[in-house]
């Protein structure tokens, strides 16, 4: 379980097939309080700790299923690649975004993007599937990050990035056309799934 607020900006080292994708990442996290099998949320993606190292520098390896490649844009993981950590929370640990599960469920396409003062308004295009579950003042998890909802308009959506959340994770790299990586509020998703099961 994760909360969205990222802890780090880590960026890819290496990416190879061996049965599955598997990456190994650069971190600023202290490698010796990290356990094999631990999860951490790599672009908003829960992925499993499977070895880790300090040379030339802290890093940690990951394998990434098929599965997580369709669903996500980590098959355009390439060596440099800066991405958003999280590590999972623990027992009395501040929830200070909203509760992210890390599991992805599609991709939003960066339509359009304006800075106003030295923030930057975003705007997003969900798939059909998804848009339904996308509510004004909701929160959307986007590369692993905990956003509020400004707006939305069909499956258009829009985001606001403060200076704070630019200079903290990746966002200030993001680009029109970018496709990243989106979870839906848990709770919107139980929602609906109760509604669904009434009618």
């Amino acid at each position: 379980m994760f909360t969205g607020i990222i802890t780090d900006i880590g960026h890819v080292l290496e990416v190879g097939m061996r049965g599955d994708m598997q990456a190994r990442i650069g971190t600023g996290y202290d490698v010796a309080g990290i356990d094999i099998g631990a999860s951490i949320a790599c672009d908003g993606v829960c992925l499993t700790v499977v070895a880790l190292g300090t040379d030339p520098q802290n890093w940690f390896d990951v394998q990434i299923s098929a599965e997580t490649l369709d669903k996500t844009n980590l098959g355009k993981w390439a060596d440099g690649k800066r991405i958003n950590l999280e590590r999972a929370l623990k027992v009395g640990d501040e929830l200070g975004g909203h509760i992210v599960s890390g599991h992805v469920d599609g991709l939003a396409e960066i339509t359009a993007m304006q800075d106003e003062g030295d923030s930057t308004r975003v705007t997003l295009r969900a798939s059909d599937a998804l848009a339904g579950f996308i509510a004004p003042k909701g929160s959307v998890a986007l590369n692993g990050t905990s956003l509020t909802v400004n707006e939305v308009t069909g499956a258009d959506f829009g985001i606001n990035f403060i200076p704070h959340t630019k200079a903290a994770t990746t966002w200030g790299d993001a680009a029109v056309g970018d496709m990243v990586n989106l979870e839906i509020d848990t709770l919107a998703r139980y929602v609906a799934r109760l509604r669904e099961w009434g009618q």
